[in-house]
């Protein structure tokens, strides 16, 4: 999965005091895109893609230090700076089917893109409308007016694999037209409710079905939607007609296992769950 960045590994402890130096990484992020720079390949056929560092960029803006992964640590530009000339902006959804940089590079822009959102929609305070201030200590920001402590937001939701002995339901999201490959139900968790009751509402609304047995297999962070992401294996109780939420889902449909044809790259949870199932390894523990 995309957070699997095996030996290197994201520190996200928070440090005040950090400063740039030339080998930092400057993140520039605006609606949902990063700048990266662009230069030709040896041969000029086409373009290598990278994340600007502070040498190109060297400027007396405010930079926020962000996280770091080995070697590499993360900073974040002032949303109104513009990046060198060298860089232009490319959507980060693009870059994860681009196959842009090592995984370790993608996990960090998607996890970055999640603290910039935070910190640019937390500018001013949400009670008194006085413009906020970083926290000298923790992840926060702080309102110096009404003292109000603003934290970063982490959304649960849920992804459910439904199955019914040898078939796993798979599903395609009416609002993602361009999307060829099937995934899973999945859903955000409302106030008052657990996982499992997640679950099952999920699953009844999208695809009206109800499920049993329902277990929980692994999380991963998804910073593109700020969802903190709970998978669960579940099981189909009585009947197996599936409809579906057509202003949710365009499509729902039983595939046999053996059959389930796995998404583009092994970013996400879904595809993981999927690809377990295919194999019968739905029901195997696992190490963590």
């Amino acid at each position: 999965m995309i957070q699997d960045i095996e030996p290197k590994k994201l520190i996200n402890a928070y440090d005040p005091g950090a400063a740039p130096d030339d080998n930092s990484i400057i993140l520039f992020i605006r609606d949902g895109s990063a700048a990266v720079t662009c230069a030709a390949d040896p041969d000029g056929t086409e373009e290598i893609l990278a994340l600007p560092r502070y040498a190109a960029c060297r400027s007396d803006a405010d930079y926020i230090y962000l996280f770091s992964v080995d070697e590499d640590r993360y900073f974040l530009a002032p949303w109104n700076e513009d990046p060198p000339d060298s860089c232009r902006f490319v959507s980060i959804r693009s870059l994860r089917r681009s196959g842009f940089g090592p995984r370790s590079s993608i996990f960090a822009v998607f996890t970055a893109l999640q603290l910039a959102n935070w910190y640019h929609d937390n500018t001013f305070c949400g009670t008194c409308g006085t413009r906020t201030v970083r926290d000298s200590t923790e992840r926060a920001v702080r309102c110096p007016s009404c003292g109000r402590v603003i934290y970063p937001r982490i959304i649960p939701a849920v992804i459910v694999g439904v199955l019914d002995g040898d078939r796993i339901l798979l599903t395609k999201y009416e609002r993602s037209r361009g999307v060829s490959y099937y995934a899973l139900v999945a859903g955000f968790t409302e106030i008052g409710e657990t996982f499992e009751q997640t679950v099952e509402r999920e699953v009844m609304e999208e695809v009206g079905l109800r499920v049993k047995n329902i277990r929980y297999y692994k999380s991963q962070p998804w910073g593109i939607a700020d969802d903190i992401l709970a998978g669960f294996y579940c099981d189909v109780d009585g009947s197996t007609e599936i409809h579906l939420d057509r202003t949710e889902l365009r499509e729902g449909v039983w595939v046999r296992r053996g059959e389930v044809i796995g998404q583009p790259d092994d970013f996400s949870l879904t595809n993981e769950m999927m690809m377990r199932f295919n194999s019968g390894l739905e029901n195997t523990p696992v190490l963590r």
